[in-house]
């Protein structure tokens, strides 16, 4: 059996608040990027559970890959029937650029393990479980459009927010930020609009309302980021941010419309 999980970008983010268990409350809008994906697939092995690894570099160890810590996790709820299996995963979403490829393998696994197992849960038990992977794993699980609050599994879905009109661009610069090193330089604030009413803002106007916390400190340690998303305004896009925390740069287009930028990126109509 074989699924696709699919990378997604942040509309706005605002960093809120320090919590004492050392997480940060956030809000922001996740919109799902079904064009880009990985592909994950299962198939029952005699002997051993095996994690094959293609594609796309991914550091860490295999116990350290969230497609493997959620095949552990439901393994321990149904040991008797979650069988050994061989799990091929290969990564197109590049790591560490701020699109939840990661999390979305964690999150795409669970739910596929659901559907071959027949363990018949449902996504908000899914989503609880996905969360124990990751922040933003939940997300995930339904792959819509949600306004997200708290960690970013408190979550709101937006059914109205449809950005089919439209052209997006991913550029992808070869620059890794640590989300734990980027949450360090924030220094937490009211949300400066509230993204539950996305919807009713034109998109026109997302330039000068919607705000991602992270640019500010990240563009002064990466310059280069900052030159990205200027550039795509300069080239016709009618809004840009950098996704979670880097550092991904995209920019929506009216549909036919893109920018030339001299290095790795992404072009879908959504």
């Amino acid at each position: 059996m074989i699924c696709f999980p699919t990378a997604k970008i942040n509309i706005g983010l605002y960093i809120t608040n320090r919590r004492l268990d050392g997480y940060h409350d956030l809000e922001t809008v996740f919109y799902p990027i079904k064009q880009l994906h990985d592909a994950l697939e299962i198939a029952e092995a005699e002997t051993t559970t095996t994690l094959h690894l293609n594609g796309e570099t991914i550091q860490g160890s295999t116990q350290d890959n969230l497609v493997w810590k959620a095949y552990e996790l439901m393994k321990q709820r149904f040991p008797a029937k979650i069988p050994n299996l061989d799990i091929h995963l290969l990564k197109a979403i590049p790591m560490g650029a701020g699109m939840g490829g990661g999390s979305a393998d964690g999150a795409f696994m669970l739910k596929l393990l659901n559907e071959y197992c027949k363990t018949e849960l449902t996504d908000e038990v899914l989503a609880n479980m996905a969360l124990e992977l990751g922040s933003d794993c939940p997300f995930f699980i339904y792959n819509t459009p949600q306004f997200a609050t708290g960690r970013g599994e408190q979550m709101i879905a937006l059914p109205q927010l449809d950005l089919s009109a439209y052209s997006i661009q991913l550029v992808c610069p070869q620059v890794h930020i640590s989300t734990k090193e980027a949450f360090s330089m924030i220094t937490p604030r009211k949300a400066l609009f509230d993204l539950r009413k996305l919807t009713e803002l034109p998109i026109t106007e997302w330039k000068n309302n919607i705000h991602n916390d992270f640019e500010d400190a990240i563009f002064m340690q990466e310059p280069r980021l900052a030159a990205i998303k200027k550039e795509l305004y300069e080239q016709g896009a009618v809004y840009a941010s950098m996704s979670g925390s880097g550092s991904t740069i995209y920019g929506i287009f009216e549909k036919g419309t893109r920018a030339y930028i001299d290095m790795k990126s992404y072009y879908f109509d959504l």
